[in-house]
């Protein structure tokens, strides 16, 4: 199979080894061209939304983007990635920056190339480092505060932050924020690093971290695949109850548990509107050299959902918009 696949008329999209090219028939005539590079595949219910976002973007402005990811978490590859995408000179990239010291020099040197460049969903602590022309997501660190500010508020006083991706900074600033929060008012927090590998094995760390401190009252999953098995921890403790509970983002199984109160909330940074305005925000660059606030963070959440707006959020994930 090619590198790149080949825009086919009347074609929505065409996915092939990991890259997914958007765009209408109109694309297949236009001269715009657009890599949208990030750490997540658009296989995953995250970014498939993300993906979804920049579908639409490409067919309602009828210009050629191709959407590519490692195969898991792997910035050697995501690097590779953005190398051979400045290599085939784009109109215009697109690129999330998990590890700015991992993936900087690749994204400045898109920078230097005078490829116009803009990051989405992670990289607000390093964009405006790294030359680029804005940031659109949630702020990681306020969006961690938020949820402490929220988990203490409920009563929590020993939190503890389940991460599932060591290594990625945007998860953190997450635990970082959670912290401040928390300290603020009285309470402490420790992170538990997890793997999604094996999700029994992170099920038992976090049922093993539950049954070695009784006075747990609070816990903080930085997204779905670190929710289940904490949800699932919860459930064979018999501690659903007695701990104050949320995760980052949103997914069927996390929004069920919100919607029976299982979840006190979980926080929604709008995924697809990062991978739409990420594409039009680049195509109307390209087209007037402008950009909103002359480079700044866009930002997308954080966006809490509670039992009560669950249902409605649910109907709009089926959609593939939330």
């Amino acid at each position: 199979m090619s590198a790149r696949c080949t825009v086919l008329a009347f074609a929505s999209f065409a996915a092939c080894a990991g890259e997914r090219v958007a765009g209408g028939a109109a694309a297949a005539h236009s001269a715009v061209r657009v890599v949208v590079v990030t750490h997540g595949q658009s296989s995953d219910p995250f970014w498939s939304i993300v993906a979804n976002g920049v579908d639409d973007a490409a067919k309602t402005l009828g210009i050629r983007v191709e959407y590519q990811a490692p195969g898991t978490f792997d910035m050697v590859r995501m690097s590779q990635l953005i190398e051979a995408a400045v290599a085939s000179r784009p109109s215009g990239l697109v690129v999330s920056i998990p590890d700015a010291n991992a993936l900087g020099p690749s994204v400045r040197a898109a920078v230097a190339a005078g490829i116009p460049t803009l990051s989405i969903n992670s990289g607000d602590e390093t964009w405006r480092d790294l030359g680029l022309l804005a940031h659109i997501g949630q702020t990681e660190y306020e969006a961690g505060k938020a949820a402490g500010a929220r988990l203490a508020a409920a009563g929590a006083k020993r939190v503890v932050c389940v991460n599932h991706e060591v290594g990625n900074v945007s998860l953190d600033l997450r635990c970082r924020g959670l912290g401040d929060a928390l300290k603020g008012a009285g309470a402490t927090m420790q992170v538990l690093a997890v793997t999604l590998a094996d999700p029994d094995d992170a099920t038992q760390r976090i049922r093993g971290a539950l049954a070695k401190d009784a006075a747990i009252d609070g816990l903080l999953a930085l997204g779905p695949p670190a929710a289940v098995p904490m949800l699932a921890a919860l459930r064979e403790t018999g501690r659903l109850e007695k701990v104050a509970a949320g995760t980052f983002d949103l997914s069927s199984g996390v929004l069920a548990a919100v919607g029976d109160g299982e979840l006190m909330f979980a926080i929604d940074q709008q995924p697809y509107l990062q991978g739409y305005l990420g594409v039009v925000l680049m195509a109307k660059y390209l087209e007037t050299r402008a950009i909103p606030g002359g480079g700044q963070i866009i930002r997308t959440g954080p966006a809490f959902v509670t039992r009560e707006t669950a249902a409605e959020v649910i109907a709009l994930t089926e959609k593939g918009l939330r």
